[in-house]
């Protein structure tokens, strides 16, 4: 399927597609129309039909949707129908959080380290899996077919760590240290601001309080 010069805006919004296509299928919906869709979803049925139309469109004049093959569909576009392994770099509590989310398996990313260099976290058990200490890293990202590396440690020690990642092989960061990531183009770099969402939430309640 053909699926380059895709705007990241489109592929931002798939995941949300196949959260509420999933839900749909769980609960025995088998079709539905762009404008059942966009009712759910609270955005345009025209936005719908342009977005898939960018994948080949997937629907049928008169019939809509199949919620199962549209499931799947957009599960292959997003590489979920392939088994990612991931290690976390920073034991602490978002690094431990994320490590015992298990709704990830379920997504085929499946938790297989995490590191430290606090000697006091070392050694500790994260969902059956123990803290390792950082310098053994390198090596086990090599020995285990590691794919994602999430970043969840101090500012100033994530961009040293990143470019050791990208030397044994790591494709892809999904960073949370206080702290963008610039890395080699065939490196995916997500770099995530918890307290960006948090501000832009700040801003809406206050401009919502001005108009009453």
């Amino acid at each position: 399927m053909e699926v380059k010069d895709i705007s990241q805006a489109v592929i931002g919004r798939l995941p949300r597609y196949f959260r509420y296509l999933g839900e749909l299928r769980d609960t025995g919906v088998e079709r539905i129309s762009s404008q059942e869709l966009s009712e759910r979803m609270k955005v345009t049925a025209s936005q719908i039909r342009q977005d898939f139309n960018n994948f080949g469109g997937f629907g049928q004049q008169g019939y809509g949707y199949n919620v199962e093959y549209l499931y799947t569909e957009i599960g292959k576009i997003l590489g979920l129908d392939k088994t990612h392994r991931f290690i976390i770099i920073g034991a602490g509590n978002l690094g431990q959080a994320l490590g015992g989310y298990i709704n990830f398996e379920r997504r085929g990313f499946i938790f297989s380290g995490i590191f430290d260099i606090n000697p006091e976290v070392v050694g500790r058990d994260v969902r059956g899996i123990k803290v390792h200490d950082l310098s053994e890293m390198d090596t086990f990202v090599k020995e285990n077919n590691i794919d994602i590396a999430v970043l969840t440690l101090p500012k100033a020690g994530a961009v040293e760590v990143a470019e050791r990642l990208a030397k044994v092989g790591i494709k892809a960061i999904w960073n949370f240290a206080h702290v963008d990531l610039h890395l080699s183009p065939d490196i995916q770099v997500e770099n995530v601001h918890l307290s960006d969402s948090l501000m832009k939430l700040s801003y809406n309640l206050n401009r919502n309080k001005g108009e009453e």
